[in-house]
């Protein structure tokens, strides 16, 4: 028996009552979105969404991202139904300590599968998630059937990303992909026909979509639009849902308080309306807004049971299939587990003296070889940032064909990064991207939502600094290390790094950086890389034993018994304090070179370890390619730091290196002026 279209409204209802009275007892929200929305979270959670109730982190499950985090009372309440939260949670709306902030945050257990807020990201994470699933399915069969749903508003819509995952989703052909667009003419400050005239349908036909126009609050157009998406088999599908913006709001004189910009952003006394009206014309009690109607208790009670039988079913077939393929098996439970793979870093042969994206390229080649469940991309700079070195062993999507495992994204740093997050979300598979270095600041808003939640995306960032050299200041980084060191310093919440930045300083510390970036599971990795050759650093033994010290931040290369100054730097700038420490032993100076990837993880190791690396009161050079602020921690009181204060210039690198300073010269130079 398919639910009553009357209960199917009064569950609606219920979300639409339950979300006002969040925001009107916090004083602060948006209610409108989230009751004009109600409908469609209601009948994909009561009907359509596939999910294990007892077993939240089931991978086969289907997936739902949101992507107006400012809808988060909408799915707190539905998933309030499905009993992820109590009242007394949804109660406690945007106040300290609780699980329901303002913008929702990942969270698998509850329900939640991404973190949302940024409006345009989280539909694009649905992008990368329908891309893993492709990928697993591709390697998995018919175990990693699953559907991805997104919902997104008229802002996201109308965010910039929304062109790169509409066009990266319809050229991929991923109808596992169906996308509620959730149009109700109304944003904070303004009605959308105001700032938009565009048609939509017309836009997401052309990038190779279906698309479906429904009245979003009709429970019959709802389902019809969702059976008609499922069955598609060539296409992602857009369900354009025209929606009431605070559907059912009321004012004191029962005037409607509907399709009105007030209700966007403030609770509804706040924009006029009168909350009590409001609850009362929705049937609810506004003396006691926070309850779960009888019959729509029943109704998700029954999808309880619904399910149930779904995953019991899916479950006996996987069971089967695990029998069947038990090498597959193994390898799924591995995938999913998270855990880093097993390589013999040591193994990787280098050649000498390369540019460090080179040697990334190396490993790169071995990773694609050795480690079956990774993915790497490349915002259309493959044979530049060198990620062609996994590519030359795979190839890349296309649609119909995902057993490659190459993610090529087109000129789309912020999609390509979101992307990328999204497959990190879905789980089963190791992410990389890369471009050139100057073109993290595109990315920089999704760096910041892989770091806060928690996810370890390898990014690669070649032509790492001036010398990039004839290209000119647009494409040499200058502050972008300051900048991406900046995470370094900010903490997650669970009291860690939020992410790790590695600089290294040759070929052999390039391979134990990738080895550091593959076992860090908990957060994003950076790995910055030189377009230009480097001299390999010296070293007294075997170099990959001693480069091996790069896992605790930073380590001393070589050093003088006593020294008189602790030379300091990363990347290419350490083989620099090479060829300048020669020049100053040659004049008697005693010198300490260090190396330094990852200051944020040096500032982690024992205060033992750091003063053994550089002893507190110690006379201190640094070298830095980028702004001197890179190295002024480590430098401290008593040194001085050479670095680049200005943009750069066109022109061949080893004559910028000559004009800026960073020559072993200059190195003797500022060294000796800082010990007169």
């Amino acid at each position: 028996m398919p639910n009553s279209i009357s209960v199917l409204n009064h569950a609606a209802d219920n979300i639409r009552i339950l979300a006002a009275s969040m925001v009107e007892k916090a004083k602060s929200g948006h209610p409108g979105g989230a009751m004009g929305g109600a409908d469609f979270i209601n009948v994909l959670f009561s009907e359509y969404l596939v999910y294990d109730p007892k077993n939240p982190e089931w991978e086969g499950r289907d997936r739902y991202f949101q992507d107006p985090g400012h809808m988060s009372p909408m799915l707190y309440s539905a998933l309030a139904l499905t009993g992820k939260f109590t009242m007394e949670e949804l109660a406690q709306f945007r106040q300290w300590g609780s699980p329901t902030p303002g913008h929702p945050e990942v969270d698998v257990k509850r329900g939640i599968e991404n973190t949302s807020g940024p409006l345009g990201q989280g539909h694009t994470y649905a992008v990368g998630a329908a891309i893993a699933a492709k990928f697993l399915k591709a390697r998995l069969g018919d175990v990693m059937n699953q559907t991805i749903y997104a919902y997104i508003s008229d802002g996201g819509i109308q965010e910039e990303i929304s062109q790169g995952a509409g066009r990266i989703a319809g050229t991929l052909g991923l109808d596992n992909l169906i996308m509620f667009y959730d149009s109700n003419n109304i944003q904070l400050s303004t009605t959308v026909e105001e700032v938009t005239a565009e048609n939509v349908a017309m836009k997401y036909e052309a990038w190779g979509w279906k698309v479906i126009s429904i009245n979003g609050n009709d429970v019959n157009e709802i389902r019809k639009a969702l059976d008609e998406a499922k069955a598609e088999t060539e296409r992602p599908t857009l369900i354009i849902g025209n929606t009431i913006m605070g559907k059912g709001a009321k004012g004191a004189d029962d005037s409607s308080y509907e399709n009105k910009v007030s209700t966007h952003g403030q609770p509804l006394s706040a924009a006029g309306a009168s909350f009590e009206e409001t609850v009362k014309n929705l049937g609810g009690d506004p003396q006691n807004p926070f309850t779960i109607f009888p019959d729509v208790a029943e109704l998700y009670a029954k999808r309880a049971k619904e399910l149930e039988a779904i995953v019991a079913e899916r479950y006996a077939a996987k069971e089967a299939w695990a029998k069947a393929n038990p090498e597959l098996a193994e390898k799924m439970a591995y995938w999913f587990s998270g855990k880093a793979p097993k390589l013999d870093w040591k193994a990787i042969e280098q050649k000498a003296n390369q540019a460090t994206r080179a040697a990334s390229a190396t490993v790169l080649g071995v990773l694609a070889t050795q480690v079956e469940n990774m993915i790497c991309s490349s915002a259309d700079l493959s044979n530049s940032d060198k990620t062609d070195g996994f590519l030359k062993k795979t190839h890349a999507f296309v649609k119909g064909d995902f057993s490659g495992a190459f993610f090529q994204a087109g000129v789309a740093e912020l999609t390509m990064a979101c992307v990328c997050i999204g497959m990190s979300l879905h789980g089963g598979v190791i992410v990389a991207c890369g471009t050139f270095f100057v073109f993290s600041d595109y990315m920089k808003p999704a760096i910041r939502m892989a770091a806060l939640m928690e996810q370890p995306v390898k990014f690669i960032w070649s032509h790492d600094a001036f010398r990039v050299g004839e290209d000119g200041p647009t494409h040499e980084p200058v502050e972008q290390e300051a900048q991406i060191r900046l995470m370094e310093k900010l903490k997650n919440h669970k009291g860690h790094n939020s992410m790790l930045v590695l600089r290294p300083a040759d070929v052999i510390e390039t391979t134990i950086a990738w080895k550091m970036a593959m076992e860090n599971t908990a957060t994003p990795t950076a790995l910055i890389l030189s377009r230009q050759n480097i001299t390999d650093l010296p070293a007294k033994g075997n170099r990959y034993d001693e480069a091996l010290q790069a896992e605790k931040g930073a380590y001393i290369v070589e050093t003088d018994q006593n020294p008189d100054v602790v030379l300091v730097a990363s990347g290419s700038e350490v083989a620099t304090l090479v060829e300048g420490a020669a020049l100053l032993r040659a004049d008697g100076v005693k010198v300490r070179i260090v190396s330094v990837p990852s200051e944020g993880l040096f500032r982690s190791q024992s205060k033992e370890y750091q003063e053994s690396v550089i002893p507190t009161g110690s006379k201190v050079f640094g070298l830095t390619a980028g702004l001197p602020v890179n190295l002024e921690g480590l430098v401290g009181a008593n040194g001085k730091v050479w670095g680049l204060e200005s943009f750069g210039f066109s022109a061949p690198y080893k004559v910028l290196d000559e004009k800026l300073g960073f020559t072993g010269q200059n190195v003797y130079n500022q060294v000796k002026e800082l010990l007169a």
